[in-house]
C-alpha cells in the first residue's frame, strides 16, 4: 500500500483525540512583587474563579497564532503591541483531570511586561484585572502560588484560581528563578533605561528574598550586561542614581 493510499483510507475518528488550549502568563511587577494580568470566568466551568487568558486553538492555527490572537481578542493589545510581545512558550500541561468538561490539553505561554506596558494593558481592556502574586521566600513555590487583587492591602482574601492555572503561574515563577543568573530574563521587566536599584527590586521580586546591596551591584556590573547612559534619574530628593541599559554581550 502506498502512503497516499494509506492517507486516504486513514479514519481519523479512530482515536480519541484531546481538546488544545492555550493560556497566558502576562507578568510584570506592582508593590516589588509579580503581577499578572486575569480574567473572572463569567460562565461555567469555574464561575466567579479567575483565569489566565486564554482560548482554543482552532483547526487551522499555530499555536503561536492562537497566543497572538489572544493578546488581541482577549488581553486587549493592538496588532502592533501583540506583534512585539515576545512570548516564550512556557510548559505543556496535560492532566486528565484539569479540566471538568473533557479532556484539554494547554500550552501555557509566557510574557515578560516593563511596568507601563503592563499597566497600560491593564487600564485599556476592562475585561483585565490585575492580581499580585505571593509566593514562598524559601526558593521553591511547592506548585502553589497565592494571589489577591492588585490594591488589596489587606490580603484579606486570596483569589480562586479556575482550572489548574494555580500550578501554571507557579511554573512560571519556577522558570524566571531558574533562568534569572544566566539569561537576561530580568531586563524585560524593565524599562529601557533603568537603575541598579530598580534592578535589584527586579530580582528581589522573583527571587522573594532581599539581596545584599554591595555583592548584588558588585556581581551585575562585572557580567558586562550594562552600559551606563551617563545620565541620572530625575525628580528625586535624594542624589539621583546613574542611568544603565542592557547591553547583549557580543
Amino acid at each position: 500500500m502506498t502512503e497516499e493510499a494509506f492517507l486516504e483510507a486513514y479514519d481519523p475518528a479512530a482515536f480519541a483525540r484531546p481538546a488544545l488550549t492555550v493560556d497566558l502568563v502576562l507578568m510584570g511587577l506592582r508593590e516589588g512583587r509579580p503581577a499578572v494580568l486575569l480574567i473572572e470566568r463569567k460562565e461555567h466551568p469555574h464561575a466567579g474563579r479567575w483565569a489566565l487568558p486564554g482560548s482554543f486553538v482552532g483547526l487551522d492555527e499555530t499555536l503561536d497564532g492562537a497566543a497572538g490572537r489572544v493578546l488581541r481578542e482577549k488581553a486587549g493589545f493592538s496588532p502592533v503591541e501583540a506583534a512585539r510581545t515576545r512570548l516564550e512558550q512556557l510548559y505543556t500541561f496535560g492532566a486528565v483531570d484539569r479540566d471538568p468538561r473533557m479532556r484539554i490539553v494547554t500550552v501555557a505561554y509566557l510574557a515578560l511586561m516593563p511596568e507601563a506596558a503592563f499597566m497600560k494593558a491593564l487600564e485599556s481592556d476592562a475585561r483585565l484585572s490585575a492580581a499580585i502574586l505571593v509566593v514562598p521566600w524559601d526558593g521553591t513555590t511547592g506548585g502553589i502560588v497565592e494571589a489577591f487583587s492588585l490594591g488589596d492591602r489587606d490580603r484579606a482574601t486570596p483569589l480562586s484560581f479556575a482550572f489548574d492555572h494555580a500550578e501554571i503561574l507557579a511554573v512560571a515563577i519556577l522558570r524566571l528563578r531558574g533562568k534569572l543568573d544566566y539569561s537576561d530574563v530580568a531586563f524585560a521587566l524593565l524599562p529601557e533605561v533603568f537603575t541598579l536599584r530598580q534592578l535589584q527590586d527586579v530580582h528581589q521580586a522573583i527571587l522573594g528574598t532581599s539581596l545584599n546591596k554591595p555583592a548584588f551591584r558588585r556581581r551585575m556590573l562585572d557580567r558586562g550586561w550594562l552600559a551606563p547612559t551617563g545620565s541620572r534619574e530625575g525628580g528625586t530628593s535624594f542624589r539621583p542614581a546613574e542611568l544603565y541599559r542592557f547591553q547583549e554581550m557580543p
